[in-house]
C-alpha cells in the first residue's frame, strides 16, 4: 500500500500526534477543536465542538460536565465519534469507538491546570439546563466563587472521557479532488489494525 509522507507510520496515534503538532504551528485558533458526535435515547445524533486534550497511547481524551447532555448521552450509549479538521493543513481525522470515563488523578491534574476562572465556571455551570437569562448563570458563578474561592477542587460531576477507537480515518486534500484517505480499523478486543485506502 502506498502510504508515504504524511501517512507513513505503523501507529495511528503517533500519526495523529504528528498531525496535531503541525496543526498547532499553523492553525490560528484551537488546533485541538473536535466536532464530537453522540446519540440520544432515540438514536438522534447530536454534535458540538469540544477540545481534545490528550492523545494517549491507545485513546483520545477530552473533558466535560458528566451531567451535560453530551455527558449523559456518552454514559448511556458508551460510544462516540469525532472529526477534527485543519483548514491550514487541508487534512482531517475521523474517529469512532467506545467511551469510558477518565477520572481520578488524571482528571484532577487537568482540572488544576485550568485558569481559576475556568475552574470556578466549571463548578458553577449546570451545563445544558434551561435558564431564564444570563443573570442566573452569573449568580451561580458568584455562589461558587464564595463557596470555593478561586482554586476549587474538581467536582464529582466533572471529568474526562476516553474514546477508545475501533476506526480512525486520515484524510488529506488532493488535486482534482482526488483526496487521499486511509482507514485504520480493529476489533474492540485486539490491537491489530487493518489499513485500507479509500476512494474519495
Amino acid at each position: 500500500m502506498d502510504r508515504a509522507g504524511k501517512f507513513a507510520g505503523e501507529n495511528p496515534f503517533e500519526i495523529a500526534k504528528d498531525w496535531m503538532k503541525q496543526a498547532k504551528e499553523q492553525e490560528l485558533n484551537d488546533a485541538n477543536a473536535i466536532a464530537l458526535a453522540t446519540v440520544d435515547s432515540n438514536g438522534l445524533p447530536n454534535v458540538r465542538m469540544v477540545l481534545l486534550k490528550e492523545i494517549e497511547e491507545n485513546a483520545f481524551v477530552f473533558y466535560t460536565n458528566y451531567e451535560s447532555k453530551k455527558g449523559r448521552e456518552l454514559i448511556a450509549s458508551g460510544q462516540a465519534a469525532f472529526v477534527i479538521h485543519w483548514k491550514s493543513l487541508r487534512r482531517q481525522i475521523r474517529v469512532r469507538g467506545s467511551v469510558e470515563k477518565a477520572q481520578g488523578k488524571q482528571a484532577d491534574a487537568y482540572f488544576d491546570s485550568r485558569s481559576p476562572q475556568s475552574r470556578v465556571g466549571a463548578v458553577a455551570s449546570r451545563q445544558s439546563q434551561v435558564i431564564n437569562d444570563r443573570s442566573v448563570l452569573e449568580g451561580w458563578y458568584e455562589e461558587a466563587l464564595a463557596a470555593n474561592g478561586t482554586t476549587p477542587s474538581r467536582p464529582s460531576f466533572w471529568g474526562g472521557f476516553r474514546i477508545n477507537p475501533t476506526e480512525i480515518e486520515f484524510w488529506a486534500d488532493g488535486e482534482a479532488r482526488l483526496h487521499d484517505r486511509f482507514r485504520w480499523t480493529r476489533d474492540t478486543n485486539q490491537n491489530n489494525w487493518s489499513i485500507d485506502r479509500l476512494s474519495p
